[in-house]
Order: structure tokens, then sequence, then C-alpha cells
């Protein structure tokens, strides 16, 4: 007796398809499997996503709470060093380099080198961004780190913290002599 585990991927499936509409003593006769009435039943209808038959759907019936950043993130196409050995001494490597390498899926977004790994030829490397490490060990080789439009690579200045200004005091004695000079009322 052949058990349901001895089925392998070469035995072809032999399930026929379910005749719907084909009389009442096939079990999928006269609705077809719809069921009875309503917009379910109808043909050329189109029930849009998340209707709950009228009643509130859950996306109204939960308030909107919070607020992320995610929207607003930078991303970037990760490549470590290590990868870039397999090219030639001094190649240029930029994105449409790197995506025919396979390297990178596609140029949705810019790629962002990460120093993991180690250098030994001088290349020119053309990315986005770069880590700390990966420029110095891409410079150090004697190659160059680019931006997108061919310029040596610069980190972003550090920003500034904010310092508060003193605040300044009124003098008390200006308020009191505003005060002494008004003419009493009686």
């Amino acid at each position: 007796m052949s058990m349901i585990h001895d089925i392998t991927v070469a035995v072809p499936r032999n399930k026929l398809p379910k005749r719907k509409g084909r009389g009442e003593s096939s079990g999928h006769g006269k609705t077809s499997g719809r069921g009875n009435k309503g917009s379910k039943a109808r043909v050329g209808t189109y029930i849009k996503r998340g209707y709950e038959g009228g009643q509130t759907p859950i996306f109204r019936r939960l308030p909107k709470r919070g607020f992320s950043n995610d929207n607003f993130e930078r991303r970037f196409h990760a490549v470590n060093l290590a990868d870039l050995s397999s090219f030639d001494d001094g190649a240029t490597i930029d994105a449409a380099v790197l995506i025919e390498a396979g390297l990178v899926p596609d140029d949705r977004w810019p790629v962002k080198i990460l120093g993991d790994g180690e250098v030994s030829k001088k290349l020119t490397v053309i990315a986005g961004a770069y880590s700390r490490s990966a420029h110095q060990k891409i410079t150090q080789a004697g190659g160059s780190a680019q931006n997108l439009k061919g310029e040596a690579f610069e980190f972003p200045k550090p920003k500034k913290r904010f310092i508060p200004r003193p605040t300044e005091k009124k003098a008390p004695a200006a308020a009191a002599e505003a005060t002494t000079d008004a003419p009493a009322a009686q």
C-alpha cells in the first residue's frame, strides 16, 4: 500500500477541473458554489479590498496613531570592499558595473561602499556614499573614492550643537517706577 509520503514530484497530477453548473447531482450545480444571491453571486462584480459588507471596515475602526520616519529613510545598496577584489587593477567601478557583476540588483537606490575586506588594487570607485573605513582603505591603496558627480568624495560636516542664549531679565527697578508714576485712582 502506498502512503502519501511516497508520492514524489515525478508522479503527474491527474486532478480534473471542477465542473460547475452541470446539474444538482454533481454537488456544484445551480448556484455553482457561489451561494444564494448577494453581490458575490453576481457576474462582473468587483468587491473592493477591505470591504466588509457594509460594516465599518477595520482600517476605519482603528485610529491613526503615531508617526514613522520610514518614508524618509535614506536607503542604499551595500557593497563590501571584499566584493570589489574581483575587479582588475585600475578599473572604474560605478553602479552600472556593479549591476553587471551581480553585486547590486538595480539602480533604484544609490550604492554605499562598506569597509569589510581589504583592497590591494588601485580602483576608482564612484558611489553615493562610503563608510569611513572603506574610504580610508580605498585611498590608502592608491585608488580614488568619488561621489556620483565624479568629484572627490567628502564626508558631511558635523552638525553644530544648539547652544541656548542667556536670557535677559528685565530690571525690576524699571517695572517699579512704572507702577509708582501712575496716579492712584480714588
